[in-house]
């Protein structure tokens, strides 16, 4: 028995010290890549919605991602409590692609006009 047990220690020694360590050749390379740009703004009034979102925010979106990756905004618009104790909301949503910058602001802007008239026949 003891001759069987001496030769196993020994293989098992061998094999854990025979292991190479290859994090000294391991290298690291860091990129960073934007695959899309998506802004989320949450309002709870009209005069929120106006002070702190302008559609010039929006244009340095487009300073963030190169090529022809995607963008998109919500506006989330924060409403009265219903009946059920939850509180009301309504959404905007406009998606494009950076080569569209023109229409996708343009989009951004009438979205931002709707949310506020939502805003002022709540009133």
């Amino acid at each position: 028995m003891k001759n069987l047990i001496l030769p196993f220690a020994l293989i098992i020694s061998v094999f854990g010290f025979s292991q190479s360590n290859t994090n000294d050749k391991l290298e690291v390379s860091k990129e960073v890549r934007v695959e899309s740009v998506d802004v989320v703004v949450t309002v709870d009034s009209a005069e929120e919605l106006e002070s702190t979102f302008k559609v010039d925010d929006i244009k340095g979106m487009f300073d963030l991602t190169k090529d022809n990756k995607s963008v998109s905004f919500k506006l989330v618009c924060n409403g009265d409590i219903m009946s059920s104790g939850e509180k009301s909301n309504m959404s905007y949503k406009v998606e494009g692609t950076m080569k569209d910058q023109e229409a996708f602001i343009k989009r951004v802007e009438a979205v931002r006009k709707a949310a506020i008239k939502f805003y002022q026949n709540k009133k």
